[in-house]
């Protein structure tokens, strides 16, 4: 059994827990073990690096210390906010410059390096693929989806780099490893709004809109997420979405965990699917897959 050391950030904790519990199960079916980080922090999100680049440091390398005094030397990160601050704070602690000088200004020091996955990483490898690969017993057959990346888990190439920054495909591997059929699309990692959601609500229904105009237009019967900013910002909105432009879209967004989840045999009660805000499981349904 594979252990990892597994950091939920504040997302997975409220508003995605249905992310968080099909992420533990499906990492269970497939003999991995994930042990929380003790005592986590939040990871200071979007905003914090550009309030002050030695806390925006190390709120980040708080986490990655507590990693490493698990006795683990790698974590994997569902969230691409927390997966790309915690990545980035990696990398720039490679340089002792900037290690010396975080130490100096908020008294955090991280002992030994620690490797940061992106959860979609961590799945996708594939010596992964192949294991899942008999855990397979309801192929996701006749569900049309489109891999929605959106613009962090990739970007910058230079930090990041485990997959193409502008037509990424392991989610799309991953999917089509289920059973589903991945769409083409060219939105695969255009920014949903993050979390302008609450401060300017109106450019994340226009970037919304694009998207699920985009995913449709492709033949998508629903968008599948690795992101909580990004589910949320889709399944929380199309009801403003429709009051705003008139588009009546109904168009489920699943975790990509869902539905691995759902095609190695788990119920959408399990996956907590049935909590999403747009109809999730109606689709399910009618395709004969739940």
């Amino acid at each position: 059994m594979t252990t990892y050391a597994y950091y939920p950030g504040c997302s997975l904790d409220g508003t995605s827990k249905e992310y968080n519990k099909s992420a533990k199960a499906v990492c269970k079916a497939l003999g991995m073990d994930l042990r929380e980080v003790d005592d986590w922090n939040c990871c200071g999100g979007s905003s914090a690096h550009m309030t002050n680049r030695w806390l925006g440091l190390a709120l980040p390398a708080r986490n990655l210390r507590q990693v490493a005094s698990m006795g683990l030397d790698r974590v994997t990160v569902p969230c691409s906010a927390c997966y790309g601050r915690l990545r980035e704070t990696a990398h720039e602690l490679k340089d002792e410059h900037t290690w010396r000088r975080m130490a100096e200004e908020v008294g955090i020091k991280v002992e030994g390096k620690v490797t940061v996955e992106h959860l979609l990483e961590t799945l996708s490898t594939p010596a992964m693929l192949e294991t899942a690969r008999p855990l397979v017993n309801k192929p996701l057959a006749g569900l049309k989806v489109a891999c929605y990346y959106g613009c962090l888990i990739t970007r910058p190439p230079e930090v990041v780099a485990f997959d193409s920054v502008e037509n990424p495909h392991r989610m799309d591997d991953l999917m089509t490893l289920m059973g589903a059929e991945t769409v083409p699309w060219p939105f695969k990692t255009e920014c949903c709004g993050a979390v302008m959601m609450v401060s300017r609500t109106e450019i994340v229904l226009n970037l919304g809109r694009k998207l699920l105009s985009m995913a449709r237009d492709m033949g998508a019967d629903a968008i599948v997420a690795a992101c909580p900013l990004c589910q949320a910002n889709l399944d929380m909105r199309e009801g403003q979405i429709k009051n705003k432009y008139g588009d009546d879209f109904r168009m489920p967004i699943y975790f990509f965990t869902e539905l691995m989840g759902l095609a190695m045999g788990f119920t959408p009660e399990q996956m907590l699917i049935d909590k999403h805000l747009v109809d999730a499981v109606g689709l399910l349904k009618a395709k004969g897959l739940a």
